[in-house]
């Protein structure tokens, strides 16, 4: 049986659509990925390092927890407004388990679970 995963991700939600036996089921995973302040002047304590290198490990915990509820899939398209979309790409691309996984990836503002769906039935060619 075939399994086709689209994921929208951007930095604080990912929404997974899952097709199986022609259906699509959806959930979505929240992070914990702060919003990125603007440091200016001279920091005491490493402000700015110190907060990147936060956010670098948020990120990675939140990529990590996308990968796993993507589980491996026949086929997987991500879709996203910004950089989510290409880093969870390249994630992928330094795993071998991965290395063999089809990945498409398009620019996409904010969808709904439905029209998510309706993307992931149209980019693979699922009927119903």
């Amino acid at each position: 049986m075939s399994r086709k995963v689209g994921v929208w991700i951007d930095h604080s939600r990912a929404v997974i659509a899952s097709s199986s036996a022609g259906q699509v089921t959806t959930r979505t995973l929240k992070s914990d990925v702060e919003g990125h302040p603007h440091y200016g002047g001279q920091q005491d304590g490493g402000g700015e390092k110190k907060y990147e290198e936060r956010h670098s490990a948020h990120l990675d915990r939140y990529y990590d927890g996308v990968i796993e509820q993507v589980g491996l899939p026949d086929g997987l398209l991500i879709l996203g407004p910004g950089e989510a979309k290409l880093e969870l790409k390249e994630r992928l691309g330094r795993s071998k388990t991965f290395a063999a996984l089809p990945v498409a990836v398009e620019t996409a503002d904010k969808l709904t679970d439905a029209q998510l769906v309706a993307k992931v039935k149209e980019h693979f060619r699922i009927d119903g």
